[in-house]
């Protein structure tokens, strides 16, 4: 008979099982700075839960209060969740999953449940499985991003994105990448940006964004924790192979000044 359990993190548990994302490949920088930052984000309450199914890890969700989140939306009083990731669909574990995020928000007395979904990558979690659940479109932001919001009551303000999103990318001329370290993918994407702007003879400032309130006023993306930006535009925010970086920054090169 098939046994599943959800697995709630704290740092002993992180220690034995480890984080969900590139476990097998435990000792490269991305795992190491991911486990350096849930640890940290243990003692602000987050929670990063694993479904395991006959010792096999086979999903995870990953949410905090948004006070602390590393999305940028103004959604005081709610869960944030940052990712939601199975191995299958038709099994049910992503509505497991979620419904445990769902029931510690209420067991907290949160106003609800809020995410950031995004169709043109899978660096953020499908939409589809909280529109089954419930979860309402509510705003809209550059780069097809969505948040989606389940509201515990009809009478509480619902989250919001900031509106100078132009205004935040202006400010970068030079090759610019700013980042930290929620998601363990981060490096390797740094490294394929820094790996095409050599190719380039690009120089590249590199921003660690450091907290919250750093983040909520610089991120050019409510995503958050990566943006490569140039010129005024953005790049990406999420992993790119070096090959793209490279045709992207050439054709950039050779624009007017």
């Amino acid at each position: 008979m098939t046994h599943i359990e959800i697995v709630e993190m704290d740092g002993q548990l992180l220690e034995g099982i480890g984080s969900f994302c590139l476990r097998s490949k435990k000792k490269s920088e991305g795992y190491k700075g991911k486990n350096k930052w849930l640890h940290q984000q243990f003692e602000k309450d987050l929670r990063y839960v694993q479904l395991v199914e006959d010792h096999q890890q086979v999903g995870f969700i990953e949410y905090t209060d948004a006070e602390y989140s590393s999305r940028v939306v103004h959604a005081d009083g709610y869960i944030i969740i940052h990712c939601l990731w199975v191995s299958a669909v038709g099994k049910g574990y992503g509505t497991q999953l979620l419904q445990k995020c769902i029931d510690d928000a209420k067991q907290r007395g949160k106003k609800g449940v809020a995410v950031l979904t995004n169709d043109q990558t899978s660096w953020t979690p499908s939409k589809a499985l909280f529109l089954q659940h419930q979860f309402q479109l509510v705003a809209t932001a550059p780069f097809d991003f969505e948040l989606m919001v389940y509201p515990f009551s009809e009478d509480v303000e619902l989250p919001y994105f900031p509106e100078n999103w132009h205004e935040r990318l202006t400010g970068y001329h030079n090759l610019t990448i700013l980042r930290s370290f929620q998601c363990p993918y981060v490096e390797v994407a740094t490294e394929n940006i820094l790996a095409a702007a050599s190719k380039l003879d690009i120089s590249v400032d590199l921003i660690e964004i450091q907290s919250r309130d750093e983040l909520m006023e610089k991120s050019p993306t409510p995503y958050g924790i990566f943006s490569v930006i140039y010129k005024g535009q953005l790049i990406s925010f999420h992993r790119l192979t070096i090959h793209s970086v490279y045709k992207k920054l050439q054709t950039l090169l050779e624009e007017p000044v």
